[in-house]
């Protein structure tokens, strides 16, 4: 009976203990991201790793993705007669939701996973416990500058996914099913706003970074050390990941274009 009463308590400190945690670890990792521009090779070399290895997969997605919009946003707009303003109805769905959306669930899935696996594998391998042997902080040395890195990455990578769509979008709207090119373009610079969606975009965009790169890093770094540990890592950081910028997308959504 004493044990039954005594488990949700449990639960609910155990999970005020996480939240406490995270969020120091947040603020350390944002301290020493700062901190790490000081070695400003150390996050180069990491954004290369990040971002650079991540372009073939966003270039292809934005492609796709503006090839699909472009055609169903067609096929819709034609019922109403307004089929000129696809090139509006693409831009507006990329650079609002779609491209910073998007971009993050991919950057979760291949760049999360490599910086939780690394990470993960390296204290596995006990080199995080040497380099404290070595009065070396991990965090300081390995982690802050992966994740700042991460942030720096994904508006870059949000941006080309959006413009890669708008492309895309062209190429299906004009050349393949004959939108009057003019209209396409002069339809989407009237009625794009740098500041209300473009502006809106890039601050989800540097949000969702700050987001799975904390996830990839602070999983990786309280993983067992231990092959099954890692692998399970692993797979939390992109359910994790994943989960946060959708509710996260939601929330932002709702502030930014005042639908609360």
């Amino acid at each position: 009976m004493i044990r039954s009463l005594l488990m949700p308590a449990r639960l609910l400190v155990d999970f005020v203990a996480g939240v406490g945690q995270g969020a120091l670890f947040f603020l350390r990792l944002c301290l020493l991201g700062l901190a790490s521009l000081r070695r400003p090779r150390l996050v180069v070399d990491q954004v290369h790793f990040i971002g650079n290895y991540s372009l073939s997969i966003i270039m292809v997605s934005g492609l796709l993705v503006g090839f699909i919009l472009g055609l169903q946003g067609y096929y819709t707009l034609r019922q109403f007669g307004s089929e000129d303003t696809v090139g509006l109805v693409v831009t507006l769905s990329l650079v609002r939701e779609l491209g910073p959306i998007v971009t993050a669930l991919l950057f979760a899935g291949r760049a999360g996973t490599s910086l939780t696996a690394e990470i993960g594998l390296m204290k596995a391998g006990e080199q995080l416990d040497a380099m404290e042997m070595m009065a070396v902080d991990p965090v300081e040395r390995v982690l802050a500058p992966r994740f700042l890195a991460a942030v720096v990455s994904m508006p870059l990578l949000a941006a080309l996914f959006s413009a890669l769509g708008v492309l895309g979008g062209y190429l299906v709207g004009v050349e393949l099913i004959g939108v009057d090119a003019g209209s396409f373009w002069s339809q989407m610079q009237a009625g794009v706003d740098w500041l209300d969606d473009v502006g809106n975009g890039v601050i989800k965009s540097i949000v969702f970074g700050f987001t799975v790169a904390f996830v990839a890093l602070y999983v990786g770094y309280r993983a067992q050390p231990t092959p099954e540990g890692v692998a399970r890592a692993t797979t939390t950081t992109v359910v994790a990941s994943s989960l946060a910028v959708l509710a996260l997308d939601f929330i932002l959504t709702a502030l930014m274009f005042g639908a609360y």
